[in-house]
């Protein structure tokens, strides 16, 4: 079984970059498709989950022909399927969010997940984080509370904010499981192309029915729709969230999940350019304040890269 050579850090750095600036479109996209089909809600919310995974598994499933079962660890197939359930629970909760709070307070909020992978983490794998990542955890985290406080006074926001910001919350506790499960899944002997297939298709086939039970179907909609659809499935996911599956390979998740807190930063400022979606008073100061979090917090990540076996 071939092991992958190390990669090096500042290839990490620049794989980490990438990842956070295709997730940070997101926001924008399911935006954009929310005012091109004049709809929003639980059950719109649904089908750009399930489409935006669909076409994601369908753009790669010549990843299927790596998959050789020979060469895996016990359950790791079985990991990487629980991996897609999360991730399919966290897109449902976190994109309908996003017709209920600010793009500000959703991004924020779905990025507390250091503070989940950090328990977990500890819980599951014993890796205790050194007290220098506790503290920038918690200064991040406190960022992002100001930033959402800073939400209420932000402009063009939708309605129902407390509902919104608990089912980003949920979010991030969900995709925290999800990254944990895909580390593990790794670990066990699946390659990032065979893990982000069984991954992406699984979340495909939980969301799949879950418009219809809403009243939702798939088509009807303006081409824009779906053409917004598309972006997600290639620039979110894709490149984003297999960015952050092979990183969390060779680094901590923690590690991995602290540069994700980029992600509400570069949101709200997207959102500011393409809807005039003002950030309140407190936005700036808790950037700020969770971007020293950040640096602090990677200051005091230590390292642990995992074995895994198809490159």
């Amino acid at each position: 079984m071939k092991t992958p050579k190390q990669p090096l850090p500042w290839q990490v750095g620049l794989v980490l970059v990438a990842g956070v600036l295709a997730v940070s479109s997101a926001a924008i996209f399911i935006r954009l498709a929310n005012t091109a089909a004049g709809s929003s809600g639980v059950g719109f919310s649904l089908f750009l989950s399930a489409s935006r995974l669909t076409l994601a598994s369908l753009l790669i499933i010549p990843a299927w022909r790596n998959l050789r079962s020979n060469q895996l660890s016990p359950g790791a197939f079985y990991y990487a399927v629980g991996a897609g359930i999360c991730l399919a629970l966290h897109f449902a909760a976190w994109i309908t969010s996003l017709s209920f709070t600010s793009i500000a307070a959703s991004t924020t909020l779905v990025t507390t997940n250091p503070i989940w992978v950090a328990l977990l983490s500890w819980l599951w794998f014993k890796e205790k984080p050194s007290r220098l990542t506790l503290l920038g955890i918690a200064i991040a985290f406190i960022g992002g509370v100001l930033i959402a406080l800073g939400d209420q006074e932000t402009v063009n926001v939708n309605h129902n904010p407390a509902l919104g910001n608990s089912l980003a919350l949920i979010g991030a506790v969900i995709v925290s499981l999800y990254l944990l499960l895909g580390r593990e899944a790794q670990r066990r002997g699946l390659g990032i192309g065979s893990y982000i297939a069984i991954a992406y298709s699984t979340g495909a086939l939980v969301l799949l029915p879950l418009p219809l039970v809403f009243g939702v179907g798939y088509f009807g909609y303006p081409r824009a729709v779906y053409l917004y659809v598309l972006l997600m499935a290639v620039l979110p996911q894709l490149v984003g969230h297999t960015s952050f599956n092979w990183a969390v390979r060779w680094v901590s998740p923690t590690l991995v999940t602290l540069a994700i807190l980029w992600e509400p930063v570069v949101s709200s400022f997207l959102g500011y350019l393409v809807f005039q979606e003002l950030p309140g008073r407190f936005v700036l100061v808790g950037a700020a304040v969770l971007l020293a979090g950040v640096a602090i917090a990677v200051f005091g990540a230590k390292a642990t890269p995992v074995e895994n076996g198809e490159a």
